[in-house]
């Protein structure tokens, strides 16, 4: 009897090929948290490591916005991937996602993309995952793919918010902390809301605190993802706790403050920003549809030149990586070293990104 062939194999998703997911699934996390799961429409296997992120290119307000969220679902299930995002208010992107997306509409992106990642984790190690509000989605995708993979590290999880009910995937990380499995997980909320039965820790996270959670805490290896403040507190007491901090990792750019700041109408910036003299001379750089003119000298970067000036323009990562102030240059020249946050058929286009471009003769720019 004759077998029929084999299905010929599912290629990969390829960034300079594939910009197109369909939505798939909405779903509440919390009363202000919903989880958006997306498949590529051609079929494909999105390949990301864990911590990595993509930048959605949306429809809003007559226009294109470009916003990065980390994928928040296990790298060892490419068929699927989810972003998790947190309703801010007067947030132009997160308001339109909540209210808009739905399964069966489509979107484009670019990516994945980042550096936050826990590399090679064949051999067993000892993590402390500290996150605070919508920065649990990177370390959620790395307990997913350990999970999935059976991976045997020992995994400290701790999680801050403001109340229980603002807990993002609480029953799911209680869930993963079974038999067998060596995780532990310790939620840290500032007050307790409406649970009057809460059993979890109460305040804010400090040293002492950790020390009750995790009492070798100098031992691990640390991860810490959310907003600037928690990040900035963190990575001071474990200082003053004797941390090395050699072994300590944050995510160099926050997705959450990103989005705050441009709902609240502010120019964003890098998480550690050096301080920009404003431009005396250089390149005349005209913003087309704002009207806004500035001066830029060939040494700087364009966004950089910007915010001298006091000209609003959205950044994030400042390294030519997440695409958020990816514009069309209409006349002119640069150079741009950007490090994945464009594809070369954009570039072709005429598209380049702001925050790593730098001009080689006056500009007028589309935005």
């Amino acid at each position: 009897m004759q077998q029929d062939a084999a299905p010929p194999p599912v290629r990969d998703w390829d960034p300079e090929i594939d910009d197109t997911l369909v939505c798939r699934a909405v779903r509440d996390e919390t009363h202000d948290v919903k989880t958006f799961v997306f498949a590529p429409r051609n079929p494909c296997l999105f390949r990301f490591k864990p911590g990595q992120f993509i930048t959605l290119e949306l429809p809003i307000g007559g226009g294109i916005i470009h916003r990065s969220y980390t994928v928040s679902s296990s790298a060892a299930r490419p068929h699927r991937l989810s972003i998790t995002v947190k309703r801010v208010p007067g947030g132009p992107v997160s308001n339109w996602l909540h209210d808009t997306l739905k399964p069966g509409d489509t979107i484009r992106a670019v990516g994945p993309l980042g550096e936050f990642t826990p590399g090679d984790t064949g051999t067993p190690r000892k993590f402390l995952f500290l996150s605070g509000g919508s920065g649990v989605t990177p370390l959620m995708s790395m307990t997913r793919t350990f999970d999935d993979l059976g991976e045997d590290h020992d995994i400290v999880f701790v999680h801050a918010a403001r109340t229980p009910a603002d807990i993002v995937f609480r029953r799911e990380l209680d869930a993963l902390t079974g038999p067998g499995r060596r995780l532990r997980v310790a939620h840290v909320c500032e007050g307790i809301g409406t649970e009057s039965h809460w059993a979890g820790f109460t305040g804010r996270l400090s040293l002492p605190m950790l020390g009750m959670i995790a009492p070798d805490f100098k031992e691990r290896e640390v991860y810490v993802c959310g907003p600037g403040p928690f990040m900035k507190a963190v990575r001071a007491f474990l200082e003053d706790g004797g941390f090395d901090m050699s072994r300590y990792h944050q995510e160099s750019f926050n997705f959450e403050e990103l989005t705050a700041e441009l709902a609240a109408g502010e120019p964003s910036a890098p998480s550690a920003p050096a301080p920009v003299a404003a431009p005396m001379d250089g390149f005349r750089v005209e913003f087309a549809k704002t009207g806004r003119v500035f001066a830029c000298p060939p040494d700087m970067a364009v966004a950089d030149a910007a915010s001298a000036a006091d000209v609003r323009v959205p950044t994030s990562c400042s390294r030519g990586m997440c695409g958020t102030c990816k514009t069309k240059l209409i006349s002119g020249t640069v150079e741009m070293s950007h490090t994945g946050g464009i594809r070369k058929r954009e570039i072709d286009q005429g598209l380049i990104l702001l925050c790593c471009s730098r001009p080689t003769s006056d500009l007028v720019i589309e935005r």
